[in-house]
This record gives structure tokens, sequence and C-alpha cells, in this order.
């Protein structure tokens, strides 16, 4: 079984253009439900991951730097409305 960390730079790293999932959503396909806040931290120590593909389980933009995340996203495709995604089902 490959490590948590590993697992979550996987699945991050197939995410692709417009494609987005939550930070539990990852957690939970690693194999470490419950784990969101771990993925956070993965993402916090691994540059060169899309990680403005990743957001709070809500559709808001939770990273430290919204406004670049949002200017990413919309560049993808993806609709923004005050820091939350428009049209993602929950």
């Amino acid at each position: 079984m490959e490590s948590f960390e590993t697992e979550v730079i996987g699945i991050i790293k197939r995410l692709r253009r417009g494609q987005l999932a939550s930070y539990g959503e990852i957690a939970e396909e690693a194999g470490f439900p419950g784990a969101a806040r771990a993925v956070g931290g993965v993402l916090s120590r691994n540059d060169g991951l899309p990680w403005w593909r990743v957001i709070g389980a809500d559709g808001r933009l939770v990273s430290p730097n919204r406004k670049e995340q949002a200017r990413l996203l919309k560049k993808e495709g993806v609709r923004i409305d005050r820091s939350r995604v428009v049209g993602r089902k929950e």
C-alpha cells in the first residue's frame, strides 16, 4: 500500500483542466476518509501540483490565495461567484 502522501499526489496530478475535487473527496479516494486537512498539508509541501483544482466540500475556494485560484479556475472554464464554484454538484 502506498503512503497517504503518494496517493494524494497521484490523485491531484490526475485532475484535468476544469476538473475539481474537494479535500475530503481526495482523502476518501486515497483510502483515508476524514483526512481532508491532511490533503491540505500535502498540497502545502509539494510544488507543481494543480492546487487550484482542490476546493472545499461546499464549493468554496479555500486556498490561501483565493484570487489566484479563482483566476486559474476561470481560465479553465469553471464559473466562480463570490469565491464559490457555481454549478458544482455536492
